[in-house]
């Protein structure tokens, strides 16, 4: 018999159950009235039914599905590493950014600290070896910016690992990130949060449903935040937000249904440019005539080398339309639209530990050793993306096979600009060992100079994603998919009197770079299920990206956004099994993968010129355990082990190291509660990331890579009452200190955050 296709959208009961309740109790309720009326006309007491069921308890840890409808079957019968981190999960470790949360899944991270004088910003994500930045994607569609997301409005967020080319399109070699947000639900309920802790933590949150028209399945639900805190680790540092997401839903209780969802975000923060790495093991003079330096005390960690006049200000708004409907129990249809744009204006003191940039005056006095913070970098960047995406799912028989097919069609059109100022003015070197944040910059009057750039890539997309059946033990998967791009690059430089004697300095002077092109991606798989509740596979895909999908192209020789290059080509194999035992409480996962990449742009040592000879890999083990040991008693655990490296071409190590910068060879995280009947829930988690080696540009001196470390996290909640329940966080308890990132020079790093707390109050009404 075929399975029919289910919604996902958080239903108060499953289906199935809900149905056969309803069957089991309409007639006996119709039996009962007659009898009562019956009973009550002859004078007798009315007959009492009592039905006994027990309700299904929610897994706090462990999901049985991915978000998106572009992966039909559940995750035990999904043919790839996909880890599904819960609300549940993240809002009990007290994480609000998204890369906190991915701190649940080994190995990945925000490794990767900035070139040169510039700094990250955002959700910087490393994974697998190599930048994951560029595939991240709310509720199935991408989204652009390089700014901190906030999970308040976050109910799951799904990682894929692996090539992701027929889900996604163009990405990362390595995998991609789906946060999928709330949404209204059939029953009216309210939750808030308040939280304070170290720094100055202060936050609030607040999620209310309330259903407004139940027969007609109209339902409202809005999550606010407001949030105002210091950083644990860095002085100066903040980070201030408040954002709403209201969403209202239609059509619940039928086959046609629409989401329409807006959220406003607005960020007023002030950036962490790092801290020298003078002093740390590892560091030796970049000055052969002041080797003194290889012996120099490393700075207090907290200390910030900014200016309080530096700023991050982001303002984001989202807004998107999902329309779902059911033509039958074997076929579905879901458009998804969506409109957004970020803009983020910034303004950062950074600073180079090179020979020049580091003033010793007197060698016996360090007190009056000073850093020269000659770059002040700045950041206008608006980013918008018109999107629309149709997946049909249906499902069919042909023959002894049963076929679950995706469909789909998406479009895209993706614009960035980004705007240059001058006016930004000089700020004095500061004192190393002691530097003032209160000392302002002079001259600042930022204005924008003129020269600016704008990339656009508009993007048709095309796929079909079929899962074949054959009996109960065999599942085969074919997918294949074409995205058609167009990409539009448009700079503007002012003259110089060195590069254009003919013409007046700072005359603007524009150019135009273009490339439209198709690109071809693939995957196929085999499981087979050994019993109902395991599956082994093996998985072959592979991805594709062109230049232009970082939205610039440039005609250097030695850059992959040249358009006269090929597009970057990744392939994947993988192994792996995947059991859920203890009535299918507790999942078990585990895969063994290789990726390649190719088409890296590398310089030929003989003629000097670029050819895309370059090609690396990264292979590994991933383990997995996620959800309930025993009654009352959570657990999430991962580990993985990767050996990278440069197959062919320059090695891109500071240490010389054949292997990819910015990936730990071995990490390992957990997080574990149990709670006792009288409502005390105690837990906690131990991380551990591998060393990191950082790339190389030449620098002197500097660490070539970050120490590996060990963090343990402790948690402990008490239940008040059904309307209020108490949370204790401890972080990093043994008050280990650690390097969190490191910048591709080695001048600078971010300290990991020393032992700190907070205390939730959640409400629930």
């Amino acid at each position: 018999m075929k399975k029919p296709i289910t919604s996902r959208k958080h239903p108060v009961l499953r289906p199935a159950a809900s149905a056969a309740l309803a069957m089991l109790v309409l007639p006996l309720a119709g039996h009962a009235a007659d009898g009562a009326s019956a009973d009550a006309a002859e004078g007798r007491s009315p007959q009492r039914i009592h039905v006994h069921g027990e309700r299904e308890r929610e897994n706090e840890y462990k999901a049985d599905q991915a978000g998106s409808p572009k992966y039909t079957q559940p995750l035990l019968d999904t043919p790839q590493t996909v880890i599904v981190i819960k609300k549940e999960l993240f809002q009990q470790q007290g994480a609000v950014t998204l890369t906190e949360a991915l701190r649940n899944t080994p190995g990945v991270g925000t490794f990767f600290l900035g070139e040169n004088g510039s700094t990250n910003t955002g959700d910087a994500i490393y994974m697998r070896g190599f930048d994951s930045s560029g595939s991240l994607f709310v509720d199935g569609i991408r989204d652009v910016g390089s700014v901190s997301r906030d999970v308040f409005n976050i109910e799951q967020i799904d990682v894929l690992k692996g090539p992701a080319g027929t889900d996604t399109g163009r990405g990362a070699p390595t995998g991609s990130i789906n946060l999928n947000t709330k949404q209204p639900q059939l029953k009216n309920f309210g939750e808030a949060s308040l939280v304070a802790g170290s720094a100055d933590r202060l936050r609030g949150t607040a999620d209310v449903n309330r259903v407004l028209d139940g027969r007609r399945g109209i339902a409202m639900r809005v999550n606010l935040l407001d949030q105002d805190n210091g950083n644990a680790a860095r002085d100066e540092v903040k980070d201030k937000r408040w954002a709403v997401a209201p969403s209202i839903a239609f059509g619940l209780r039928g086959p046609t249904q629409l989401y329409l969802d807006y959220l406003h975000v607005k960020q007023d923060n002030r950036p962490d440019g790092g801290v020298p790495t003078i002093g740390l093991p590892g560091y030796t003079s970049p000055d052969p005539k002041r080797p003194y330096l290889s012996d120099a005390a490393a700075v207090d960690p907290k200390n910030f080398y900014g200016s309080v006049g530096d700023f991050d200000r982001v303002k984001a708004d989202m807004f998107t339309a999902i329309l779902d409907h059911e033509f039958s129990p074997h076929m579905r249809l879901r458009n998804t639209s969506r409109y957004g744009k970020t803009r983020q204006f910034y303004l950062l003191s950074a600073f180079m530990g090179n020979t020049a940039n580091l003033l010793t005056p007197n060698q016996a006095d360090p007190s009056g050793w000073a850093l020269a913070r000659t770059i002040r970098t700045i950041k206008d960047q608006q980013n918008t993306i018109l999107a629309n995406q149709t997946v049909l799912t249906s499902e069919f028989g042909t023959g002894s096979l049963r076929h679950t097919l995706v469909s789909g069609l998406d479009l895209s059109s993706e614009k960035q600009n980004n705007w240059s100022h001058t006016g930004t003015g000089t700020l004095p070197a500061a004192n190393l060992y002691r530097p003032d944040p209160g000392s302002l910059a002079s001259g600042v009057n930022l204005v924008r100079s003129g020269a600016r750039t704008q990339g656009q890539v508009d993007t048709q997309s095309a796929y079909l994603l079929d899962t074949i059946k054959i009996g109960e033990q065999w599942q085969f998967g074919a997918s294949a998919r074409i995205d058609r791009f167009d990409v539009d690059y448009d700079a503007v430089t002012l003259s110089t009197l060195a590069a254009n004697p003919t013409l007046p300095v700072n005359t603007p002077i524009p150019a135009h770079i273009g490339l439209s092109d198709h690109v071809v991606s693939g995957k196929v798989s085999a499981l087979y299920k050994p019993t109902r509740n395991s599956s082994v596979y093996a998985l072959w895909a592979n991805s594709k990206q062109p230049p232009g999908s970082n939205l610039t192209l440039s005609g250097n020789a030695n850059s992959a956004s040249n358009p006269v290059f090929q597009p970057q080509v990744s392939t994947t194999t993988e192994l792996g099994g995947k059991l859920d035992l203890l009535k299918q409480r507790l999942a078990l996962t585990a895969a063994l993968y290789r990726t390649e990449v190719k088409n890296e742009v590398e310089q030929d040592p003989v003629d000097l010129k670029y050819y895309q000879t370059g090609r690396k890999r990264v292979q590994g083990v991933e383990l997995g355990v996620t959800g309930e040991l025993a009654r009352h008693w959570l657990v999430s655990a991962g580990y993985t082990w990767m050996d990278t490296s440069v197959e062919s071409g320059k090695l891109v190590t500071a240490l010389g190291e054949n292997a990819l910068s910015y990936t730990p060879k071995q990490a390992f995280t957990s997080w574990t509660t149990y709670t006792f009947p009288f409502g005390l829930q105690v837990g906690g988690g131990v991380r551990y990331q591998g060393r990191l080696l950082r790339g190389t540009d030449g620098a002197v001196g500097t660490p070539a890579f970050a120490d590996d470390y060990w963090v343990t996290d402790a948690t402990a909640g008490y239940t008040v009452n059904r309307w209020l329940d108490l949370r204790l966080n401890v972080y990093n308890l043994f008050d280990k200190r650690y390097i969190a990132a490191i910048n591709k020079s080695g001048y600078r790093y971010t300290p990991g955050a020393p032992r700190w707390a907070s205390v939730t109050a959640n409400f629930h009404f």
